[in-house]
């Protein structure tokens, strides 16, 4: 009986370790899908269509709950709720930008996780500028109808800096 109920511990041990390992992975996933529906605001020409842009700002909207806060900081400005994020989504700052997020950290409890993220994103201003920016994102995110949400996304911008002078100070 004693061994029947080791390989059942252990089964349930596995199976626990599993969900922390798919719910990590879910939670990357959600943040690779931002950034590319992000990012696919723009293409070659600048800013897509409006048409094309209202769909993808109401994608980004949906990886966002009801009630959460994306937090751009003084630069971006803060958009709280899900119709506040799709508006903001509607109207880009730039002319072109790449997201890179790297470096994840995330820490899930339950229904509810934290991350943060480093982000690289070469990007080019609505006035033809070409420019590095850099820095960190604080995210908190909860699990509703067994899909992970964004519930809070904070960035930190560290530089924007123009491409050709780099972001040493001179």
């Amino acid at each position: 009986m004693s061994e029947l109920r080791n390989l059942r511990q252990t089964v349930e041990r596995l199976e626990q370790r599993l969900a922390a390992v798919e719910d990590v992975q879910a939670i990357q996933n959600l943040k690779s899908h931002y950034g590319q529906l992000a990012d696919s605001r723009y293409d070659r020409n600048g800013v897509v269509d409006s048409d094309a842009l209202d769909r993808i700002a109401r994608d980004v909207s949906t990886l966002f709950s009801e009630n959460a806060i994306w937090d751009g900081g003084s630069g971006l400005g803060i958009c709280r709720g899900r119709q506040a994020i799709y508006e903001r989504f509607r109207e880009p700052t730039l002319k072109f930008s790449w997201h890179y997020f790297v470096k994840p950290r995330i820490d899930v409890d339950g229904d509810r996780a934290r991350g943060s993220w480093d982000v690289l994103a070469p990007c080019t201003s609505r006035d033809d500028r070409p420019l590095w920016m850099a820095g960190s994102e604080e995210d908190e995110y909860v699990r509703q109808g067994g899909l992970w949400l964004h519930s809070s996304m904070k960035l930190r911008v560290i530089f924007m800096a123009p491409h050709d002078r780099g972001w040493a100070k001179r």
